[in-house]
C-alpha cells in the first residue's frame, strides 16, 4: 500500500440546470432529432466543483468545510463513485467506505436484515463476508429488536446507525463520513468518532464533512475549505476554521436583521475574564463581551443585548443591559459597553455570539453585530445534557417525607 490513499487532480462536476422542453408525443425518432439538434454551447449549466486538487495520506483525518452549496457532498459522491466527475482524474489507493445520505444504498420494503447484504454489496462485501459480520453488525447499530422490519419504519436515526454499522465493518482503508451522522442520538455519535480514531490509528485516511467546527476541531489536524465550488484552503485546522466562520459571519450580515442605522456597533471582543482575548472557554468559566460603538445621534436608555446561539441556532441565552439595570440614561457619540457573564455552563459545543441593540423597552432594533464565534469544552457535558448543565442538591427522605440521616461515613449528594 502506497503513502497516499487518495489523489485528487483537477476534478470538476457540471450539472445542467433549468428544465428541458417537453417532447411532443410523435415518437423516439423525433426526440433523438431534438437532442441533436440542441446547442453543444448551451449555458444552462452549473459548475459544482471547478479545478478541485488535493492528496490524503494514510492515516490522515482531514476535515471537508464549506458553507451550504460549497460542493462538499457532490466531492464525496465523486470520491465514493456515486457519480462521475466532468473533468479531472482521482487515484485511490485501498478499499472505500461511504456513509453519505441518510438511506443511500436502502430500499424501503426491504427489512433490516436484508438491507445489510444489500448495502454490503454495494459497498464492495461478498455475501460470505457480510454473513460473518452480520451479528456484529447489528449489534454495533443497536437495531436488534427491528432487523426484521422493513426500513421504511426505522427513523432517520436507525437508519444512519445501520447503514453506518455496515461501512463500518467492510472494514475500509478510505472513510468518508458526510454530516449525516448528526442525525443520529449523542452516544450513537461518540462511538461513530472513537471508532474513526481507532480506524485512524490503523493507518486508514478519513474525510469528515460537518457543519459542526467543534467537532472538526476535535476530529482534524488538517481541513480543506470548499467555496463555490473550489480549494481556496488546505491546510491546519485552526486557520481553516477562522475562515469559514468569517464567511459565515459576512453571509449573516448580508442576510440578516439590519439596525436603523442611528448606531453602529464597531468592534466585538470576547475575552477571558482577565481581559487576554480567547475564543476557547471552559465550562464553568466567565466570559467578557467588550462592545465597541458610536451613536450618530442622542439616544435614551438604549438596550444592549448579548445573544449566544448554539451552532443549530438554538437560542441559548442571552443578557441585556435594561433587563441587568446597566441602562445609559442617554447615548451619544464612541463608547465602549462590558459584559461580565455569570459562569457558563453550557454544554460543550460551538456557539455564536450576537449583539443587538434596541430602543428602550425592547422595541425597534437600532443595531446589530455578529456572529462572533466561540467554543465551550468539557469532557464529558456535551448536548447529550441538553443545553446547559446545573448541578442540584439532593437529599433522601423516608416514607413519611423525613429527612435520612446519614451515616458519617456517607458522601454528600450535594455538589
Amino acid at each position: 500500500m502506497s503513502t497516499l490513499a487518495l489523489q485528487v487532480r483537477g476534478v470538476g462536476k457540471r450539472y445542467r440546470i433549468g428544465a428541458r422542453k417537453q417532447a411532443d408525443r410523435q415518437g423516439l425518432l423525433h426526440r433523438l432529432g431534438a437532442l441533436a439538434r440542441r446547442s453543444q454551447t448551451d449555458d444552462r449549466t452549473f459548475w459544482a466543483l471547478q479545478d478541485v486538487s488535493f492528496e490524503i495520506r494514510h492515516g490522515e483525518n482531514v476535515g471537508l468545510i464549506g458553507l451550504n452549496g460549497a460542493g462538499k457532498s457532490t466531492l464525496l459522491k465523486i470520491l465514493s463513485r456515486i457519480t462521475r466527475p466532468t473533468t479531472g482524474r482521482i487515484t485511490v489507493d485501498g478499499r472505500i467506505g461511504a456513509l453519505l445520505e441518510v438511506g443511500t444504498g436502502f430500499h424501503g420494503d426491504l427489512t433490516g436484515r436484508e438491507n445489510v447484504f444489500l448495502y454490503g454489496s454495494i459497498l464492495g462485501m461478498t455475501r460470505e463476508e457480510v454473513r460473518r459480520k452480520f451479528d456484529a453488525i447489528v449489534e454495533f447499530s443497536g437495531t436488534g429488536p427491528f432487523i426484521d422490519t422493513p426500513v421504511k419504519r426505522y427513523s432517520s436515526g436507525m437508519y444512519v446507525r445501520l447503514a453506518f454499522s455496515v461501512a463500518a465493518h467492510m472494514e475500509p482503508e478510505i472513510l468518508l463520513l458526510d454530516e449525516v451522522l448528526a442525525v443520529g442520538d449523542l452516544p450513537f455519535q461518540r462511538k461513530c468518532m472513537e471508532f474513526a480514531k481507532e480506524m485512524q490509528r490503523r493507518d486508514a485516511a478519513i474525510m469528515f464533512v460537518s457543519h459542526n467546527m467543534f467537532s472538526i476541531k476535535t476530529m482534524c489536524e488538517r481541513v480543506i475549505y470548499l467555496r463555490r465550488g473550489r480549494v481556496v484552503y488546505d491546510g491546519p485546522t485552526d486557520e481553516g476554521i477562522r475562515l469559514y466562520e468569517e464567511d459565515c459571519r459576512t453571509l449573516s450580515q448580508e442576510s440578516g436583521l439590519e439596525g436603523d442605522g442611528r448606531l453602529t456597533v464597531t468592534s466585538v471582543e470576547v475575552l477571558a475574564e482577565d481581559g487576554t482575548e480567547r475564543h476557547l472557554f471552559q465550562y464553568g468559566e466567565r466570559m467578557r463581551v467588550r462592545i465597541r460603538y458610536r451613536a450618530h445621534e442622542p439616544l435614551e436608555a438604549p438596550n444592549f443585548i448579548v445573544a449566544v446561539m448554539r451552532a443549530d441556532d438554538v437560542s441559548c441565552c442571552s443578557f441585556s443591559t435594561e433587563d441587568d439595570v446597566a441602562s445609559r440614561p442617554v447615548v451619544d457619540g464612541q463608547g465602549v459597553v462590558e459584559l461580565l457573564t455569570p459562569p457558563i455552563r453550557l454544554v460543550a459545543e460551538m456557539y455564536r455570539i450576537f449583539v443587538l441593540v434596541r430602543a428602550k423597552g425592547f422595541q425597534d432594533l437600532i443595531a446589530v453585530h455578529g456572529p462572533t464565534p466561540i467554543h465551550i469544552a468539557h469532557d464529558l457535558y456535551d448536548t447529550h445534557f441538553g443545553v446547559f448543565h446545573e448541578h442540584g442538591e439532593w437529599r433522601w427522605l423516608d416514607e413519611a417525607g423525613s429527612a435520612v440521616r446519614r451515616a458519617a461515613s456517607d458522601t454528600s449528594l450535594t455538589r
